[in-house]
């Protein structure tokens, strides 16, 4: 496979591009670098330097590329909301940029990050993709755009396309000192200095986390499946349970020994209260289901953190 992760010096297109490499592929990452790190590129790997805001670089990265992976975006919710502009741009516009270019580029398939934010606080719980989508913050209306770009493109033009709609991912690589940093670094790293962890809000809201090995092979198997079971839908991608941030804490507490003390403050803008995945048409569609467990992911996490450079 001739692949393209864009994104590809972050968290999970980095342990994408990764595992790719080991698998023989030819793998080349397309990176402006401004969250992510050269250090993450793999070995074997070209880096293409380049923002998905720029058509040209765009179009250069995908000449010759069978299979992109499409994950350079803005990918938090409280910086959509303090700056909604900068996130359209860069996620909905740079997505149409990359399926523009990849079907003039004869591309095969596009596999495209997407989110649970869209369907916003979903009544059914585990939620379908059938569920009503109602996104609630900036960054959750750009994630749906590209869905539905991902299916025009489909549809109009022929070019296979697979959103991936992702519940929490977390694991190795998962930066724990940005502005917007996800839950779990943020926890690991507070329990491992001896700070206090912030909550905000009760701590009983719910997620589905997912282990980053896991997400990788949903991307390996969504380019795998046969176009006419996949091609311009939308899959969530989650781990097997759901759980609440205080009992997330607490396993945390139980994997590093140390005791845990919450600070509680007040709940983020745009946040839903309860997210749970259900797999089923993942399954179906794509032969994919999660294999880690959470504790089991959360005692890789920890290891990662207790070795990781500086």
């Amino acid at each position: 496979m001739r692949a393209l992760v864009t994104g590809g010096a972050g968290f999970i297109g980095s342990n994408l591009a990764e595992r790719l490499v080991a698998a023989g592929a030819d793998v080349r990452v397309f990176d402006n670098l401004s969250t992510g790190f050269r250090d993450n590129v793999p070995d074997g790997a070209e880096l293409f330097e380049g923002d998905i805001r720029d058509e040209a670089a765009v179009r250069a990265a995908v000449e010759g590329i069978e299979v992109v992976f499409h994950f350079a975006a803005h990918r938090a919710v409280l910086q959509s909301v303090e700056n909604p502009l900068s996130t359209d741009m860069t996620n909905t516009h740079g997505t149409l940029l990359v399926l523009k270019a990849a079907h003039d580029a004869g591309v095969r398939r596009v596999v495209a990050a997407s989110s649970s934010s869209v369907y916003g606080g979903a009544k059914e719980l585990p939620t379908p993709e059938s569920a009503p989508l109602v996104p609630r913050s900036p960054y959750a209306v750009s994630k749906l755009a590209g869905e539905h770009y991902c299916r025009v493109w489909s549809e109009l033009f022929g070019l296979e396309t697979v959103a991936m709609r992702y519940f929490k991912v977390y694991g190795p690589r998962q930066r724990p000192d940005s502005a917007y940093a996800a839950v779990i670094p943020l926890f690991t790293n507070a329990l491992r200095t001896g700070s206090r962890p912030i909550v905000h809000g009760d701590g009983l809201q719910s997620r589905s986390f997912a282990y980053v090995d896991d997400v990788v092979a949903a991307n390996l198997a969504a380019a795998a499946a046969p176009a006419e079971s996949c091609s311009g839908r939308a899959y969530n991608i989650a781990g097997s349970s759901s759980c609440t941030l205080l009992q997330l804490l607490d396993e945390l507490g139980t994997i590093l020994g140390v005791d845990v003390d919450p600070e509680h403050t007040a709940p983020r803008a745009g946040d839903v209260r309860h997210s749970s995945a259900d797999l089923t048409a993942a399954a179906r569609d794509l032969g994919w289901h999660p294999t880690v467990s959470l504790p089991d992911g959360l005692r890789r996490t920890v290891d990662w953190f207790a070795v990781r450079p500086g």
